[in-house]
């Protein structure tokens, strides 16, 4: 194989015995490092792990390898295992972590680590678990760390390097293998250069304009008309295309606003019906009403893809897609993140998106993490990228922001869960507060911050002694069953103590896992609860009430996880064994998030398996993930299929 000289140059390093971070453009051709080091381990007699953000990742980098080394791969990610002692092992960082602090035996025989999408350390809500994976990496394994451009990587190498005394190597690369070239949809005309997109888009509109965030309405504006852009498309051979949306909702929308088009010839047609009857028939999906629901939009070539669909539906989406018969994907951005599914253009609906707490305008780097599946190597002498600007919403300013900008540099947000304090006060004692000089906060942040972060892991100490979690500097039975389920530590551990899990039946403990990992959409409607329901949520009220008081006293953040029983009826059905067409008639939640969230359980439910609980108490656990892990939830078995 012919590598490119940044390949060849992070090779020569791993062939040397170097740890090495790569920083390079989605689409320059990362994975091909790591499937090196994958081939060399299982040529060597050695084990890798394989890191990635998110299950669907996990998921799909299984398939990708399991068909180079067939019986060599396993992967872990909560809910699924499979081939778990596999010399490539594939699972989520949140895995990992926790086997460094939980059982780092376990990792004794595995020689190298690949931490895909490295950059997650800024995460808000997770970047602290990579951090953490880093942190306390056992000294016998190497580090290949694959990254998104960012700009402080010799920052984030140096801090790697301080901690663990050993040769880390940096690769940088800035080129992408095919260039891209940006034009934008403003007013409903396209423009090729941004100079022209801001003389004649923005024609009569400068900063002054702009009231808050938005101009004001009587300044009018034409609106961007979808027929033209794909009209553009068609008559510039600019297909097939992924459009990206911040919204599932709308994924649908336009994809609907778009069957007007029918992108395929007689012989695409025929070839795309059969490929979508097979993957069917192979996903059990035959008589499932998503799935005909799709089909119309298939047959024109036009697809959707996003988290509320049914994870085998999204499969076949995917598959459908890699025949290159798809010629529009309208979907959400997760699609962008690590899985290999290029196209000639890229569009972005629009340039703001949610960032955990507010709409903000989109980050540099996340613009490039999308518009780098623009571009097929091999295929494309350039990728196209279509923003479509509504200048009522974004100023030029801001706009030029987005595109010319350097990407923003990766920052800590390291903020240790419950479970993790704990696992480590089980290690270190007092010596606790030791260990967090050895994070990235520490290396980046000034004096003042360092300070607040000490404080805020004393905090949650003395916060757990108070609760009792710790005595006489150790884990109490309590403490020792909280260290294992990570993000719903206080609560979970509260109904232990009481022994409210033990007195809870089947249905109801189920009734309670779902309700733990659960989050209601923004104005989701509270459901009609019954009886025992409704008694469940009192008793958790009761007990989180106290718990939040508390963290809100001591400035601790984010606060405990509460319970929703948005999916009680649902999951009650279920366990009981209701077909799930009959349980989706009793919950307004996408049928996708009903399968994310009863997954999303069994992987709760096997942590508690893990916690020192008693014989009974296990066996409603078994009968509960038995109950659950079936049909369509049952990601083992698609993965398997």
């Amino acid at each position: 194989m012919q590598y490119d000289p940044f390949q060849e140059k992070s090779i020569e390093y791993i062939k040397n015995g170097h740890s090495v971070i790569v920083s390079a453009p989605t689409g320059a051709g990362k994975t091909v490092i790591a499937e090196y080091v994958i081939e060399d381990c299982l040529k060597n007699n050695k084990k890798v792990i394989y890191t990635a953000p998110i299950k669907a990742l996990s998921n799909q980098k299984y398939r990708d390898f399991s068909k180079n080394y067939y019986d060599k791969v396993g992967i872990l990610t909560g809910d699924v295992s499979i081939n778990p002692h596999a010399p490539t092992l594939i699972m989520t960082t949140e895995i990992f972590r926790n086997k460094i602090l939980e059982e780092k035996s376990s990792l004794a025989q595995y020689a190298w680590i690949i931490f895909d999408e490295i950059h997650y350390i800024d995460d808000y809500d997770r970047g602290s678990v990579w951090e953490e994976s880093l942190m306390f990496l056992p000294e016998h394994m190497k580090v290949l760390g694959l990254s998104a451009t960012i700009p402080n990587v010799d920052e984030l190498a140096g801090w790697f390097q301080s901690i663990h005394q050993r040769s880390l190597k940096i690769v940088k690369e800035k080129k992408r293998p095919v260039p891209l070239h940006i034009a934008y949809q403003c007013q409903n005309n396209i423009y090729d250069k941004f100079n022209s997109l801001t003389k004649e888009g923005f024609k009569g509109i400068d900063s002054s304009s702009y009231r808050g965030r938005r101009l004001p309405s009587h300044i009018q504006i034409a609106a961007n008309k979808m027929t033209s852009l794909v009209r553009h498309l068609e008559e510039e051979e600019l297909l097939p295309c992924i459009y990206f949306v911040f919204s599932r909702r709308r994924t649908e929308y336009l994809a609907e606003e778009t069957m007007r088009f029918d992108f395929l010839t007689s012989q695409e047609k025929v070839e795309m019906i059969e490929l979508f009857n097979r993957l069917c028939e192979r996903f059990d999906l035959e008589t499932e009403p998503s799935a005909q629901r799709i089909r119309p939009f298939i047959e024109r070539g036009i697809a959707y893809h996003h988290a509320g669909m049914l994870p085998t539906l999204k499969e076949v989406v995917e598959q459908l897609f890699t025949s290159r018969l798809i010629k529009m994907i309208f979907t959400t951005e997760t699609f962008a993140l690590g899985i290999n599914m290029p196209a000639r253009t890229v569009i972005f609906d629009e340039l703001r998106k949610f960032y955990g707490r507010a709409h903000a305008t989109l980050k540099t780097r996340d613009f490039y993490q999308m518009a780098g599946r623009a571009g097929r190597r091999g295929i494309d002498k350039e990728g196209f990228v279509f923003c479509r600007i509504n200048p009522r919403y974004i100023t030029p300013a801001q706009l030029h922001k987005v595109i010319h900008n350097e990407p923003e540099e990766v920052r800590s947000r390291f903020n240790a869960a419950y479970a993790t304090i704990l696992n480590l006060y089980h290690k270190y004692e007092e010596k606790l507060y030791d260990v967090y000089p050895l994070s990235f906060h520490y290396f980046q942040e000034h004096k003042s911050n360092q300070k607040k972060a000490v404080e805020l892991l004393k905090t949650k100490v003395k916060l757990l002694k108070d609760f009792g979690y710790i005595r006489k500097n150790r884990l109490t039975q309590k403490g020792m069953f909280a260290s294992t389920v990570y993000g719903y530590e206080l609560l979970l551990s509260e109904l232990y103590a009481d022994g409210t899990l033990e007195r809870l039946s089947e249905y109801a403990l189920g009734i309670l896992s779902v309700a733990l990992v659960y989050e209601p959409r923004k104005g989701q409607m509270r459901p009609y609860l019954n009886k025992p329901s409704k008694q469940l949520e009192r008793i958790t009220e009761k007990i989180i009430g106290p718990i939040h008081r508390m963290e809100k006293k001591t400035r601790v953040r984010p606060l405990s996880k509460k319970c929703y029983f948005h999916l009680a009826q649902a999951i009650d059905a279920w366990i009981r064994g209701k077909d799930f067409d009959e349980i989706l008639r009793m919950t307004d939640t996408d049928e996708g998030e009903v399968v994310r969230y009863f997954r999303m359980s069994v992987q709760l439910l096997r942590e508690i398996l893990d916690a020192p609980i008693s014989e009974a108490l296990q066996e409603k656990v078994k009968f509960l993930i038995r109950q659950i892990n079936r049909d369509v939830i049952d990601s083992e078995k698609q993965l398997r299929g």
